[in-house]
């Protein structure tokens, strides 16, 4: 059976509705980076989708193109994740989507090296004719965070996010944003194939020791 890093990670990827704080280890992504409204049909934030797409799925089936990674092991895709922030903006303004800058990410499997990632590239390159030159290799150690799930629209996360602040302030934190610490959102629903009231999404945001 394939590895699935939702099933296995719960703690980062299955959290209740209520809020609850988590120390997040050093991870690897692919990421893209850009700006503008993420729903604008055939915009910037759906062409990088496009493009995380194409890699995550090279270097998933990378043995089937006879590349052997070392450490290789099969496993299922994780799920799409945003990194997002507004340029001079304290709190996101969801009614402003065009001010948005964002990172586009997908989780990587620890085997997967920065030069099997430059591998990856080059063959999605070949096989798909497209300039994938925006694609980034992007480790993070988020660390210490409040999260939550959110059950609902996108548009009514500040709810979800003010329970959150108000738990971390309890337990002693504050926001601990920066320019390496951003609102992150983990997609475990698919809003093309999903109700809008339906969507699951994992929110976390950076905290520290008041």
């Amino acid at each position: 059976m394939a590895f699935d890093y939702k099933r296995e990670y719960k703690e980062f990827y299955a959290p209740p509705r209520r809020p609850g704080i988590v120390d997040v280890p050093a991870m690897n992504f692919i990421a893209v980076r850009g700006s503008g409204d993420p729903n604008r049909e055939d915009g910037d934030y759906q062409q990088a989708i496009g493009l995380l797409y194409a890699v995550a799925f090279t270097i998933k089936m990378s043995r089937r193109a006879g590349h052997l990674m070392e450490g290789y092991f099969d496993y299922v895709v994780p799920p799409l994740e945003g990194f997002w922030w507004q340029a001079g903006a304290g709190d996101v303004d969801y009614a402003h989507k065009e001010r948005f800058e964002w990172i586009a990410a997908i989780r990587l499997p620890d085997f997967v090296t920065e030069a099997e990632f430059g591998w990856a590239l080059e063959e999605a390159t070949r096989k798909k004719h497209a300039d994938f030159s925006r694609v980034q290799f992007m480790p993070l150690q988020e660390g210490l965070c409040v999260q939550c799930l959110h059950v609902g629209p996108y548009d009514d996360e500040p709810a979800t996010l003010a329970l959150m602040h108000e738990f971390a302030q309890s337990e002693g934190h504050v926001p601990d944003f920066s320019d390496v610490r951003r609102h992150h959102e983990i997609y475990l629903s698919d809003a093309r194939r999903v109700a809008p009231e339906r969507l699951r999404t994992v929110i976390r945001h950076p905290i520290r020791p008041a």
